[in-house]
């Protein structure tokens, strides 16, 4: 039992006080696994959802200017599928989000998820979609969406193509409701995932 107690205090003392590398190198290992299984399946369980907590990799939902000036440039097409100026108005995040925010998302019931949510869902592409419900319909027992990036330079319409159509997005690819925003946090994981990519393309040289 002595010999237990005098090998923790010797651990609690590296992990917490010794301020060596190896012990900023096991802070870092160990808040990666703390926060990858058991905070973020933790946030899933309470949020119901799969992905509780996102970063945003693309400038599509970007406004780059006020709610007014933004829909000078973008609200056309919104106008000619159904969608007014007062209505946007009242959606959530009506001012759009960054590259680099965080989104914390919510699980919803398809039937509750309304044209102007934002919801993330998967696609042929790797990494799941961020964009604004713009249509709604149901067939039989399935709802369906249709989404668009707020971006009008990025997404002037809806996405059609072999990878990613968001025309008719099935309630089962939807992952949850955007339900928060996060200035910039997310950059602390593009810039992790791009410092891998460059060890990558070292190491395969």
């Amino acid at each position: 039992m002595k010999g237990w107690r005098r090998n923790w205090k010797k651990i609690w003392h590296f992990i917490w006080e010794d301020n060596s590398i190896w012990s900023w190198l096991a802070n870092i290992v160990l808040a990666f696994v703390l926060i990858k299984y058991i905070v973020y399946p933790g946030l899933g369980f309470l949020l119901a959802t799969t992905h509780p907590v996102v970063a945003v990799v693309s400038e599509s939902m970007e406004h780059n200017a006020d709610f007014s000036e933004w829909w000078e440039s973008s609200g056309k097409w919104y106008a000619s599928n159904g969608i007014s100026k007062e209505n946007f108005y009242e959606f959530p995040m009506k001012g759009g989000f960054n590259k680099g925010d965080i989104i914390v998302l919510k699980g919803k019931a398809p039937g509750n998820i309304g044209i102007g949510d934002i919801v993330v869902f998967w696609s042929a592409k790797k990494d799941p979609i961020i964009h604004r419900v713009v249509k709604k319909w149901q067939e039989e027992s399935i709802y369906y969406f249709q989404t668009k990036g707020d971006n009008y330079k990025t997404n002037p319409v809806s996405i059609r193509s072999s990878i990613l159509d968001e025309t008719m997005i099935n309630q089962e690819q939807i992952v949850g409701n955007a339900v928060l925003r996060i200035p910039f946090l997310g950059y602390i994981k593009i810039w992790f995932v791009e410092f891998l990519n460059v060890l990558k393309g070292v190491f395969a040289q």
